[in-house]
């Protein structure tokens, strides 16, 4: 049986940790993944519009295996700034890829184009490094959801978008996702309140309304208006102990879970990106089975993570999409 882990979120995961920083004004911020010691990294980009950092050096054929964190951020170009905060501030902690006398910390990055969505974006210095120092610094356990770190001024198509987390605890293995959901499509179907992800549910963890009792396959799909600019941008993280073409793999079938839940995903106007961390403190029962299994439950993370964070979004002054609270919440 598949249960939810016991806080249902990323850092069910033992040795990760999780910070963000937040700037109203801008609206915008930065996430960070951290983990206790580095971990197994890997990547898979489904959109046409990445923004990426280190990216390339996660392929399998590739020196270096682990990450020491992982950073996601608004900003669109500019925020890839935030991982240098993070890295700065890990190498002066003495963590880092050793050459030589010198260590260097490995942190590869992804952003979200939050640039046209209300919030002051007149700054005189590139604001990002500082809101991934920040973020670092707040890593923990617990976290919120909804319209904080990266997700702070994200939008999807109708609605505010926000940053989710869900996990997943299976044969002694555990699986959870984060993401930052900033779509060019929906998360819920038609005019209605019910998710895509709604199938996946457990319990009533983004509001328990069910699937929509129908739609239309045939209707074009309403996009986010005036702005084309967007981008899901996720991790899933696992306690197996993967190779880094496991790791992969898993990053790929998250893929599906985010299909399951934005309506379209990874369209050419999206960075869809999914990274992949394996802490390697529980062996692989089965070398076949249990990296199969652990796909799976990326997957389902990783949709009911999109509908959480969506589901959470707060409503703040100068908002110019209304949150799924506001819509719907009061609703029977």
């Amino acid at each position: 049986m598949i249960q939810p882990g016991p806080r249902n979120i990323i850092t069910d995961v033992a040795g990760l940790r999780v910070g963000h920083a937040s700037d109203a004004a801008i609206k915008t911020g930065a996430t960070v993944l951290l983990g206790d010691r580095p971990f197994i990294a890997a990547v898979h980009v489904m959109g046409g519009a990445p923004g990426t950092r280190e990216t390339d050096l996660l392929a399998p054929d590739k020196t270096v295996q682990e990450a020491d964190a992982f950073v996601l951020s608004g900003g669109s170009a500019f925020g890839l700034d935030a991982a240098s905060g993070v890295a700065d501030a890990l190498r002066a902690q003495g963590r880092g890829f050793v050459v030589g006398d010198q260590t260097v910390p490995i942190v590869p990055g992804a952003i979200l184009f939050d640039l046209i969505n209300g919030g002051d974006k007149d700054w005189a210095a590139n604001p990002y490094k500082r809101l991934g120092a920040q973020a670092l610094a707040d890593a923990g356990a617990d976290f919120a959801l909804g319209s904080v770190g990266a997700g702070t001024g994200a939008l999807i198509a109708d609605l505010k978008g926000g940053l989710g987390s869900a996990s997943a605890t299976w044969g002694g293995y555990t699986v959870g996702a984060l993401v930052a959901v900033n779509a060019l499509g929906r998360v819920t179907v038609g005019d209605g309140p019910n998710f895509w992800a709604a199938p996946y549910e457990m319990g009533a963890e983004f509001g328990g309304r069910g699937p929509a009792t129908s739609f239309d396959p045939g209707a074009v799909p309403p996009l986010k208006g005036g702005d084309s600019r967007n981008t899901t941008i996720a991790i899933v993280a696992t306690d197996a102990a993967l190779t880094q073409a496991q790791a992969t793999r898993m990053a790929i079938a998250a893929h599906d879970g985010m299909a399951r839940a934005i309506w379209p995903s990874h369209t050419p106007m999206d960075g869809d990106l999914v990274f992949a961390a394996a802490t390697g403190a529980q062996a692989l029962a089965d070398p076949l089975q249990t990296p199969l299994m652990l796909g799976h439950m990326a997957a389902l993370c990783l949709s009911r993570a999109i509908a959480r964070g969506v589901y959470a979004a707060s409503t703040v002054p100068g908002d110019v999409k209304p949150t799924w609270q506001a819509r719907f919440g009061r609703q029977a």
